[in-house]
């Protein structure tokens, strides 16, 4: 059998069939969020449904070039490419025009990308690349400071240079690979703790929050008395230390660090302020859009809510309430159970890779879509503050799609590899 004729053999169809399913529902509901009473085609060009439609079929042409390059080259320029999307992440402040006070679109022509997305892929390889090294073991902290660094730095740039906070939470995800890989489960929970003692703060005062932080520490400290092998009190004392300090900084850093946007977001979610004609609009919108479905929706373009725009960023960002709209609870458990049966798909695919490399990166894809999918329906649903990103596969946008193609096509490539590699 020739090599193309193995690729195509060893492909994982079930897979590339949820890419499609996902993103024509996603281009059809594309279409319903825009759609006008003057406007007659789906395939006009003048508008996102169209333009959309051009994307996904440049998305298919890459996938089937990524297809047919050899499966070593990923894991071979993995450094090299993670250098030059650094270099392109740094520049693009200088090239990039404000967005929404994010410097994160280069414009190229007729067309704005954002490297954000593509950084996600090749951190993913870079962190791939140097945690797939045969000698690599995960053994402590210190071994967690390399890949750390590898996935802090674009994380670092997009927040601060670039202001663009979703896209740089993203990278978040990677902790769930470390874990995955061997990291302690304390650190997934001392950044839990974090977020639970940010919110008390914010929310309530100091008190509350220093007597969970005492009890987290009281627990912590009982746990590891239980233990055969175990870590010394000054961690746990340090540790105290670290989040009393921590506690202070964090009204400091709600007052002074971030935007005052972000900061009615948050208190708009945690009950503290009531907006609904400002920060609160969207996500009150996007309820009542969702609500209004009901159990079977009011039918394809049938949607009031989005034909009135009462949604902003119906199309992108809260395009999941077009789909509760029109096509009510049903159509919504249907979008959400197609996802999960593609990450669980992800997840099936990792455990069967048959080298560190591969493995790594496939975990790093599962748990950014996971990512993805998990904070953007939160949000949609009021669950979660509103950071700004995408649906996979279904938001309008060549960026997100382009990048999501990338993660999920160079993953098949070595998925199909796995029987060449046997020989």
């Amino acid at each position: 059998m020739s090599r193309n004729g193995s690729i195509l053999a060893n492909l994982d169809w079930a897979t590339i069939f949820m890419f499609i399913s996902l993103a024509l529902f996603g281009w059809l509901n594309i279409y319903g969020a825009s759609y006008t009473f003057e406007q007659t085609s789906i395939f006009d060009f003048s508008n996102r449904a169209g333009k959309q439609f051009i994307w996904i079929l440049s998305a298919l042409a890459m996938g089937v070039v990524i297809l047919l390059i050899d499966y070593k080259t990923y894991d071979v320029l993995a450094y090299i490419l993670y250098g030059v999307i650094l270099l392109v992440l740094l520049a693009t402040p200088l090239l990039a025009h404000n967005v929404k006070g994010s410097y994160s679109w280069i414009s190229l022509g007729p067309i704005s990308l954002q490297p954000a997305e593509i950084a996600k892929c090749v951190t993913a390889l870079a962190v791939a690349k140097y945690m797939g090294q045969y000698e690599y073991k995960m053994r402590d902290w210190r071994d967690l400071i390399i890949p750390g660094l590898i996935v802090l730095v674009p994380m670092f740039i997009i927040m601060v240079l670039q202001r663009e906070t979703g896209s740089a939470l993203v990278f978040s995800s990677f902790l769930l690979v470390f874990y995955r890989q061997g990291m302690t489960g304390l650190v997934l929970l001392a950044g839990l703790l974090a977020a639970v003692v940010f919110v008390v703060v914010i929310k309530f005062s100091w008190i509350p929050a220093i007597i969970i932080i005492i009890l987290a520490f009281a627990a912590l400290w009982l746990w590891n008395n239980r233990q055969v092998k175990r870590f010394s009190t000054w961690w746990i004392v340090a540790g105290l230390i670290v989040y009393s300090g921590y506690m202070l900084a964090c009204n400091y850093a709600f007052q002074h660090i971030l935007q005052p946007h972000q900061q009615v977001r948050i208190e708009v979610l945690l009950g503290i302020k009531d907006d609904p004609s400002g920060a609160g609009y969207n996500v009150n919108q996007a309820k009542i859009a969702i609500g209004s479905g009901q159990f079977f929706g009011k039918g394809y373009l049938q949607g009031t809510q989005t034909k009135l725009r009462f949604v902003p960023e119906q199309d992108t960002d809260f395009i999941f309430c077009t789909v509760g709209e029109e096509w009510g609870f049903m159509g919504s458990a249907a979008v959400v159970l197609l996802y999960l049966t593609f990450l669980i798909r992800l997840v099936y695919i990792a455990e069967r890779q048959r080298d560190n490399f591969s493995q790594i990166y496939a975990y790093a894809v599962a748990c950014i879509f996971f990512f993805h999918f998990t904070i953007n329906i939160g949000m949609v649903l009021g669950l979660l503050p509103v950071i700004g990103i995408p649906l996979p596969f279904f938001s309008y946008g060549g960026s997100s799609l382009w990048g999501f193609t990338l993660l999920l096509f160079i993953l098949l490539r070595l998925d199909a590899a796995r029987v060449e590699k046997l020989h």
